[in-house]
């Protein structure tokens, strides 16, 4: 498992990325629809093989007629990191040996990306949202190699849960930047930014 890119919601697109870019300040770059759950994003380069979403309802898109990803149909208040996403090889493989329900793989294309991801039923994840979502991409370049360079690096990921504990030991990630703090549900990160180290919640 590693970690793949970051999400952050918004109750609409606009939202969400203009949090993104006043936190971080730099601008985010085009992404695209998916169809298959009626969203839409924006996507920022983090370097490393890491990349940033900001992701919302599409509001042209018809309903989907299932659970959107990232609990994105329950969502609501102002935009927020929401979700983090972590690279597996065999998807799987990954989610049966998994003592908790991380979803059912989904296959879905854009352009010329392919992957796999793990989406419950119900749109959302263990541990109130905080277990990562999983996901296997079917190409060689990821979005995270793909997205040119922003000036910002992820310095540290909080995941905050009364469950730290457990919910870091069975994500098993070795990555010094993750880090899980006994507390109330919630998600910060900190970037090195072209303009000194930021934060996002």
């Amino acid at each position: 498992m590693k970690l793949d890119h970051i999400a952050i919601a918004g109750e609409n697109l606009i939202d969400a990325v203009d949090h993104v870019e006043t936190a971080l300040g730099v601008k985010l770059l085009p992404g695209g629809k998916h169809a298959h759950f009626g969203t839409h994003n924006r996507l920022l380069g983090l370097g490393d093989g890491l990349y940033l979403e900001a992701i919302a309802i599409d509001p042209e898109a018809p309903d989907p007629g299932r659970a959107r990803w990232f609990d994105l149909d329950r969502f609501e208040g102002g935009p927020r990191l929401q979700n983090w996403i972590c690279r597996v090889d065999d998807l799987d493989q990954a989610l049966a040996k998994l003592p908790v329900d991380a979803g059912q793989p989904v296959s879905l294309v854009r352009g010329d990306l392919s992957w796999r991801m793990a989406v419950p039923g119900s749109g959302v994840l263990p541990y109130d949202n905080l277990f990562p979502a999983l996901i296997q991409w079917n190409v060689a370049k990821t979005p995270g190699d793909l997205l040119s360079a922003s000036g910002c690096r992820l310095r540290r990921l909080e995941i905050a849960h009364p469950e730290a504990k457990a919910l870091r030991d069975l994500v098993a990630l070795d990555d010094a930047r993750v880090v899980f703090v006994p507390g109330d549900a919630g998600l910060q990160a900190s970037f090195d930014t072209p303009h000194g180290e930021r934060v996002l919640t």
